[in-house]
């Protein structure tokens, strides 16, 4: 796997979307990444709202939001036969759309982007399900490199006991039961969200991720980002000029 240490933020991995303008990028993109019921959306709601206090203008999105493949997936896992290939080429559709329509323009008009997983959650499920790691990598390459990627990291046995007292009940597909990883939808969590976390930890490396103690309580976790995305924007000043548009696989100059 390739390490991204040297890329800049607001720059791309790999390939640029063709017909996607690049430039005059200001914003900042912050991303929480980690498993299912580790408290992301937590997080996301009460760091927006803190951000927004601060008088940042703030775009949240997450996975399955864009107007062109949001809906196709919420109908697609309706019936339980959605396939591993099938499904990461839905959710790689629907981040490009959200890339474009949303993040994209949001940056450009100097916006706080916050979102709840990115490619890497597209990433880690996929190769959870024993997709191929250079595939997916590569397909994920048109993604814009954040200024920070937050990874909240529990043990399974942490997000167990947050299911259990949370929802109730696990889900389908949060529990693998597609590929059917277990005997039965508790064992199949534990067996898919102990793959997914081990997928996480091998792309927190290459791809640069804060890794975030997520078995503390909520409200230290929250301080933690807090303290974290201040030196974000500390170290990345407004009014730095527009991004030159960009060869392909080129870095952007700063400044």
């Amino acid at each position: 796997m390739r390490d991204y240490a040297n890329k800049e933020p607001l720059s791309y991995y790999m390939t640029e979307l063709p017909g996607i303008d690049y430039s005059s990028l200001q914003g900042r993109l912050i991303v929480i990444e980690g498993p299912d019921a580790v408290g992301r959306s937590t997080q996301i709601r009460r760091l927006k709202a803190w951000l927004e206090d601060m008088g940042h203008a703030v775009l949240d999105t997450e996975m399955a939001r864009s107007a062109l493949a949001g809906k196709g997936i919420k109908e697609a896992k309706l019936g339980n036969t959605l396939g591993p290939i099938t499904m990461t080429l839905y959710y790689m559709t629907d981040f490009a759309d959200r890339l474009e329509n949303e993040i994209i323009p949001a940056l450009r008009a100097g916006f706080v982007v916050l979102t709840d997983r990115y490619i890497f959650s597209i990433m880690a499920r996929a190769i959870a399900r024993g997709e191929n790691r250079t595939w997916i990598e590569h397909a994920a390459g048109f993604a814009l490199v954040p200024h920070a990627v937050f990874y909240l990291r529990a043990e399974v046995k942490d997000l167990i006991s947050r299911v259990a007292v949370g929802r109730g009940q696990f889900d389908y597909w949060e529990s693998g039961m597609d590929l059917r990883f277990g005997r039965d939808m508790f064992d199949s969590f534990v067996h898919y969200q102990a793959r997914l976390i081990r997928v996480f930890d091998q792309l927190a490396g290459p791809y640069q991720f804060e890794v975030v103690d997520a078995k503390r309580p909520p409200g230290i976790v929250l301080d933690t980002l807090k303290a974290s995305i201040e030196r974000v924007f500390k170290a990345t000043p407004t009014g730095t000029g527009k991004r030159k548009k960009l060869r392909r696989g080129a870095l952007p100059a700063r400044g």
